[in-house]
């Protein structure tokens, strides 16, 4: 067990991360991931599962100075000119192969911090002084087995690392439309569906979402920014409440939900 300095257990937090843009402007999202940062305890490390850290297999980054990764395109050069420079933290890394035991859990010296984490983490920690570990999404398992997962890593919680998810509930690029406008029909019912099923703590319904039928379908047609959603459901504890500081759905398709395990203050 890792030595904490925290005296009670800290929150998990899924964060829908839209656009690498977030991590330069300033809107009522952002502001929202700033607030949670502000608000709960200071974590003694961060275990991050970004949706863009997708592989065959599960690995940990386990490096003393993970790099800051420009995982996209066509964007301004002020992105790609960020950089958030935190600390790794292999003790971590080997605690959360521990508890993942008997999953074959990877060392990893090579990947770092995608934009899934950065771009969340610099609005929420901007200082950059807390540790942050990445864990990978297993492409090769059904979503059971990263409900699992989570549930397996809430012990973190009481050891004064933050539980911090990264995607998006509603990610159908195909389909968005730039500038202000509605959600389609198909994401916002969906999205509400998966609020309703997190508010109850209907988790394993929630893991059953391919079976949801066409609004599913839709809102994810892939499977990678849903996944981490499931990572903070499995963290839940006993009869934690579950909160949703912010939510909306841009460019149509595009769910900024954010999700609250457990008492954000």
């Amino acid at each position: 067990m890792m030595d904490t300095g925290l005296s009670h257990r800290l929150p998990a937090i899924f964060v829908g991360h839209g656009s690498p843009m977030n991590a330069l402007e300033d809107n009522a999202y952002t502001q929202a991931w700033a607030r949670i940062g502000q608000t709960i305890p200071k974590p003694k490390a961060i275990l991050a599962v970004s949706a863009h850290w997708y592989t065959h297999g599960t690995a940990v980054t386990a490096m003393e100075t993970p790099r800051t990764i420009h995982d996209f395109g066509g964007f301004p050069q002020a992105l790609f000119d960020m950089r958030y420079p935190a600390p790794g933290s292999p003790p971590l890394a080997g605690r959360v192969r521990e508890l993942l035991q008997p999953v074959d859990v990877r060392l990893d010296h090579e990947w770092g911090l995608d934009h899934g984490t950065w771009s969340v983490l610099v609005k929420m920690y901007p200082d950059a002084d807390i540790p942050v570990v990445q864990l990978s999404i297993d492409a090769n398992q059904p979503p059971s087995f990263h409900l699992e997962t989570g549930r397996r890593l809430a012990a973190l919680r009481d050891e004064g690392v933050l539980l911090l998810a990264t995607g998006d509930i509603v990610h159908n690029l195909r389909t968005m439309r730039w500038g202000s406008v509605p959600a389609y029909d198909w994401a916002a019912r969906f999205n509400q569906e998966v609020r309703d099923c997190l508010l109850r703590g209907d988790m394993q319904q929630l893991a059953a979402y391919e079976d949801w039928g066409h609004d599913a379908h839709l809102s994810v047609p892939t499977p990678e920014h849903f996944l981490p959603l499931l990572y903070i459901a499995g963290a839940k504890l006993d009869d934690e409440p579950v909160s949703i500081p912010v939510d909306g759905i841009e460019l149509g398709s595009v769910s900024m939900m954010v999700v609250a395990v457990g008492k954000l203050a």
